[in-house]
């Protein structure tokens, strides 16, 4: 995909997560988002369960309502968002206030140094990212050595995922590419040493990757 490519659907996903922040928590827009949220949120509490204050990344961050559900569970957690959508990151500083910090920001651009965080989470936000290789390299490399990567994404079997796949290009939403589990592998897999991918429901997966050196 080229940088003008890559820039239309950033475009896109900016705009309409911009106009989707103020319903999105109680809107059909969100509605496949929130589901996953219990899933994610635990995987989450899982992966940072050994570190008294544990540093972790909502990259996608939304309108903040994972990350305050993130925060109940993870005690001592010190939280960074980043989102892509001006109007969902000052939605998320509003409902989080000084629990967090809320940054506009781009997945495949991560202003953060490397090693800076224990865990990073993404949901429903994976299938919006032009260069999904990149986004992964970034965030291998923001994580600290032994950290965990939380992917809460959509799913189709084969034949549905080829129907929506076709489609993709035409999204208002800027969305990319549902992937095949053997796709998450392959992409994460040139950076993170463990993958783990299950079923949520019949249209959702949860991926769990490991930087182990």
């Amino acid at each position: 995909m080229d940088i003008q490519q890559a820039n239309n659907l950033k475009s896109r996903s900016r705009t309409a997560f911009d106009a989707q922040a103020p319903t999105y928590d109680t809107g059909m827009e969100g509605e496949h988002a929130r589901k996953l949220y219990p899933h994610v949120a635990r995987e989450v509490a899982h992966a940072a369960a050994d570190s008294p204050a544990p540093r972790i990344l909502d990259l996608g961050c939304g309108t903040g309502a994972l990350a305050e559900r993130v925060l109940c569970d993870v005690p001592g957690g010190k939280l960074t968002g980043i989102d892509l959508s001006p109007r969902m990151v000052e939605t998320a500083r509003k409902h989080l206030d000084s629990r967090a910090e809320m940054l506009l920001g781009d997945a495949e651009h991560l202003p953060f140094r490397d090693g800076s965080f224990d865990v990073v989470y993404c949901n429903d936000s994976f299938h919006h990212y032009p260069d999904p290789a990149r986004a992964a390299f970034q965030i291998w490399r923001v994580l600290a050595a032994g950290g965990t990567l939380v992917i809460g994404d959509v799913w189709q079997p084969a034949p549905g995922r080829a129907i929506m796949n076709a489609w993709m290009p035409h999204s208002s939403e800027g969305d990319v590419r549902i992937y095949s589990e053997s796709e998450m592998r392959e992409i994460l897999g040139m950076w993170f040493d463990a993958v783990t991918w299950r079923h949520v429901g019949t249209n959702a997966c949860i991926v769990v990757a490991r930087k182990e050196r």
